[in-house]
């Protein structure tokens, strides 16, 4: 399943990673297997992905995106 594997280091806002947490909670207690914070996440990219033309990921995907360019030139006017 995983042949071709990359390590991705992600930083998540807590309540991201909270809601993460819980949905991993929901998934183990409704399919009776354990189910990890890893998976969870993994899912929710592929599925993010496979949703490519949805306004909504769209639009968080650019709110994203303009964070990072506000820190970095926040950071470049720092010096």
């Amino acid at each position: 399943m995983f042949m071709n594997k990359t390590k991705v280091l992600l930083i998540l806002t807590q309540d991201v990673l909270d809601g993460a947490r819980v949905l991993a909670g929901k998934a183990t207690a409704a399919l009776k297997l354990p189910v990890s914070l890893q998976i969870v996440l993994r899912a929710l990219i592929e599925v993010g992905l496979k949703q490519k033309d949805r306004p909504v990921l769209l639009a968080n995907i650019e709110d994203q995106a303009k964070a990072v360019r506000l820190k970095r030139a926040r950071r470049h006017e720092q010096g």
